[in-house]
């Protein structure tokens, strides 16, 4: 809400479409900025009214205003209107008339958005208004969000003011790891949090995951054939259960040709259901610098999603641990480093991967912060090995690197190590940023 009301007091601004799953909220924020911040507000949805396409055919945006407007009864004023195209992923005319009200509208304020946009935006790029437009990208409620919506500010405030030279009080991270348990089998969707803020109940939260999982299923009847379906329902389950994992396409269908497989693994990520995590060798800018298309690995929209695809019963969660905590807490961390881009970033992550015989280390996250990057090691416990990251340090030569875990938090400066990198043992000095989980949507904050 904060980067749209920067937007419409934007003298600069230009038409902006706002890109997301569906059911994270776009509508909604859209609506309530229509409401309460312009004296008129003209709400299109194409999906609904499939006569509009005849309104976008035109290029004079005049013409097309003047005919909103007595469609729908509402007069377009210059600083007074907010114009909002829902789902324009129906009319890809409408994606590119908004051109030329950047070029002849300028003082209109007119924004979109779309749950398959990117689908169609991937279709007509070669048409696509370049440099007349403006995008901002929506994800789940993060979670200090979810905190807020719980009524949980205090929290909140105390971990949004967090500095390593303050001492930690183990009260609260108690209270806030019971709290993190909790968002990683409700997650940040935004009905799901309502359901469970306003009745306590998780079953009402499993029945609206489910519901919304169901609904991304019914999206894939368009597209394409009964075959191109089946391979997209067989990578929805696929992604649920192997968060973090090298995707292996034998795993998921060993008859299939692998060509079909990715092509359904990149329709999943164009529908923002699933995000890519891509191989890289960087350890300086540009982080996308040596990475590998062909090597990736998974992590889904949402974390109470996952949980749900992967048949966890919410109403047993109290007696739940099991080895899919791991696979929970990089699925969280994914989340969040995701959800602390930029509202006009299109947020990727990227990791770190050696195969080599008898030697093989991973990086969970490499993470860019200013100008650096930072190797991150995702631990589900207050323990663990962090032999893949003194690798990865020793090999690039770096000496700064994060640990997420559910221990208190601490900074270690000058720690030594030692590695048998290439059959040499070597010892040497690094910086290691130790934080709870819970942190990880500060972590740009707290190293800088």
């Amino acid at each position: 809400m904060e980067y749209l009301e920067g937007w419409i007091a934007n003298p600069r601004r230009k038409p902006l479409i706002l890109r997301g799953a569906r059911q994270v909220g776009k509508t909604y924020l859209i609506d309530k900025l229509g409401q309460s911040s312009f004296k008129y507000y003209l709400k299109a949805n194409p999906e609904r009214n499939p006569e509009l396409k005849s309104v976008f055919e035109q290029n004079n945006p005049q013409i097309i205003i003047n005919e909103l407007s007595a469609i729908y009864n509402v007069p377009v004023i210059e600083c007074e209107t907010l114009i909002f195209i829902d789902e324009i992923q129906s009319l890809p005319e409408a994606i590119i008339a908004l051109r030329y009200f950047y070029e002849d509208m300028p003082g209109l304020h007119i924004v979109a958005a779309g749950s398959l946009l990117d689908h169609t935006l991937n279709e007509i790029q070669y048409s696509m208004p370049v440099g007349r437009l403006e995008f901002a990208y929506l994800y789940p409620m993060n979670f200090p969000e979810f905190l807020i919506a719980n009524g949980q500010e205090a929290l909140y405030n105390y971990i949004s003011l967090f500095d390593f030279d303050k001492l930690f009080s183990k009260a609260i991270h108690k209270k806030l790891v019971g709290w993190l348990r909790l968002y990683f089998f409700i997650g940040g969707m935004p009905e799901a949090v309502k359901a469970y803020v306003e009745t306590q109940n998780l079953l009402e939260v499993e029945k609206i995951q489910q519901s919304i999982l169901t609904s991304f299923k019914y999206d894939f009847a368009k597209y394409g054939s009964r075959k191109e379906q089946e391979y997209l329902n067989e990578c929805l389950e696929y992604a649920g259960g192997n968060i973090g994992k090298k995707v292996k396409y034998s795993n998921i269908n060993k008859n299939a040709h692998s060509r079909d497989l990715k092509e359904a693994l990149i329709k999943l990520q164009l529908s923002r259901i699933i995000h890519l995590v891509y191989k890289t060798g960087s350890s300086k800018v540009p982080i996308n610098q040596y990475q590998d298309k062909n090597i990736f690995k998974l992590l889904f929209l949402d974390i109470g999603l996952a949980c749900n695809l992967a048949k966890i019963k919410l109403n047993e969660i109290q007696d739940i641990v099991t080895d899919f905590e791991g696979i929970l807490a990089e699925q969280f961390i994914g989340q969040e480093l995701i959800s602390g881009f930029e509202p006009f970033e299109d947020a990727g992550l990227f990791y770190w991967l050696r195969e080599k015989r008898g030697s093989g280390s991973e990086v969970d996250f490499l993470f860019q912060i200013g100008n650096h990057i930072f190797p991150i090691e995702v631990k589900a416990g207050k323990t663990g090995s962090l032999k893949s990251l003194h690798v990865y340090l020793a090999e690039k030569k770096q000496n700064k690197a994060v640990r997420f875990n559910l221990d208190l938090p601490s900074f270690g400066k000058d720690l030594t190590a030692k590695t048998n990198l290439n059959m040499e043992n070597s010892s040497f000095e690094f910086d290691l940023y130790s934080l709870p989980l819970y942190l990880a949507a500060f972590i740009r904050k707290i190293v800088k």
